[in-house]
């Protein structure tokens, strides 16, 4: 690649901490996934944050964001934020800060804890080393390497001609139906794993499994591969457990969703929507 070649991303990842950290570093500094932030929920500048006077657990290199140095470090659990500045969960963030930002710092926390939670080997508990070579931890005696966890999961609208089906989580908040969604086993696709879970919780089956766009999703650690699916046979029947509701709804007479537009599944939601021609939320 040619040094005239620019990386298409903003974000470079990289795993080897530079010897100088350059000017206006970004520190995404974490207590337990609760990320250090300002009074108005902005991100504070490295000197902000080391006048915090808390000293880190752990740090890690992170990359660079056009060409920004970019750590995050993993605060004691019992870090008291100063004055002007707070602890926040990522899930309160997506309103104050650079969607580019968000996206980076729920990248930071996967990272803080797999370091936090990987010192020791899993089979002889001798401590672990970070590798040189990439983004691992391994064991100097079984020499099993450890990377941080990634755990693949599907979303889906499942479709019946102008329809499409929504279904209510006992943990939502109250009134809100979202589209349909499951952990990916081991052993199958994430296809599979759209036909299997659309008919563990309704017992709906679909068919015309299509890919529509994917979300990392840092809560905790999950990569949301979402689709679309066309109804094919069966009758809604839930467990009452693990799905208390669901049903069939129409673009202009759709039940409470999540507010914003932020995660995938409200994205699938306006899709449908937009291709129904009713009017969409802003």
């Amino acid at each position: 690649m040619s040094e005239s070649t620019r990386f298409p991303l903003p974000f470079v990842p990289g795993h080897r901490s530079p010897e100088n950290p350059g000017e206006n570093p970004i520190l995404f500094a974490f207590r337990k996934r609760e990320l250090l932030v300002t009074g108005d929920l902005l991100m504070p500048s490295v000197e902000d944050i080391d006048a915090q006077g808390i000293e880190a657990v752990r740090t890690q290199y992170l990359g660079q964001l056009d060409e920004r140095h970019c750590y995050s470090a993993e605060l004691p659990k019992d870090a008291k934020a100063g004055d002007g500045f707070r602890f926040a969960d990522l899930r309160t963030l997506f309103a104050t800060l650079d969607p580019v930002i968000h996206a980076l710092a729920g990248r930071a926390v996967q990272i803080v804890e797999w370091d936090r939670t990987h010192q020791f080997c899993g089979a002889c508990a001798s401590p672990t080393e970070l590798s040189t070579t990439d983004r691992s931890r391994s064991c100097p005696q079984c020499k099993i390497p450890t990377y941080p966890r990634l755990a693949p999961a599907m979303i889906v609208a499942v479709e019946k001609g102008d329809q499409i089906l929504l279904a209510r989580s006992p943990h939502f908040p109250a009134g809100i139906m979202s589209v349909l969604a499951g952990f990916v086993e081991p052993g199958e696709s994430a296809e599979e794993a759209v036909i299997r879970e659309v008919f563990e919780e309704t017992a709906i089956v679909v068919k015309d499994v299509e890919y529509f766009s994917s979300q990392a999703w840092p809560f905790p650690n999950s990569l949301m591969l979402g689709f679309r699916a066309k109804y094919e046979s069966g009758e809604i029947a839930i467990d009452g457990e693990e799905i208390e509701a669901a049903d069939w709804f129409s673009a202009d007479a759709m039940p409470t969703a999540f507010p914003g537009n932020v995660s995938i599944s409200q994205w699938l939601i306006r899709d449908f929507l937009e291709r129904n021609a009713r009017s969409v939320p802003s």
